[in-house]
């Protein structure tokens, strides 16, 4: 759409919306026309996200599991595998729940007990 005039940008912003179901309209009307952007490219999918590392949740998750080196159950590696995914999705969503594990992991230690 690069090589596109606003003109004829907005022609075929026209002919998409009134090519539109009434129920797609319905949700572009829901969020305004001006608002609403179809040559929006879409997200990348979720395994080709990347944390900080440059991991994907995948990745994170198989290295984990690797690493615990004890026998887990497949709820375990079920569990660990949605936190990886939160992970790379939303760093601020997990921030607390890693921060809580520290401060839990240190009051153990302060108390000379295991978890």
């Amino acid at each position: 759409m690069s090589n596109m005039t606003l003109e004829e940008v907005e022609v075929q912003k026209k002919m998409m919306y009134d090519k539109l179901s009434p129920r797609r309209r319905r949700f572009v009307d829901k969020i305004g026309y001006n608002e609403w952007d179809p040559f929006q490219l879409p997200l990348d999918p979720i395994d080709l996200r990347k944390d900080i590392t440059g991991r994907t949740s995948q990745q994170l998750c198989e290295e984990f599991l690797q690493n615990v080196m004890a026998s887990r159950n497949s709820e375990y590696a079920q569990a660990a595998s949605e936190f990886g995914v939160t992970l790379v999705m939303n760093f601020e969503r997990v921030r607390p729940i890693f921060d809580f594990c520290v401060w839990y992991n240190e009051l153990l230690e302060k108390e000379g007990k295991k978890a």
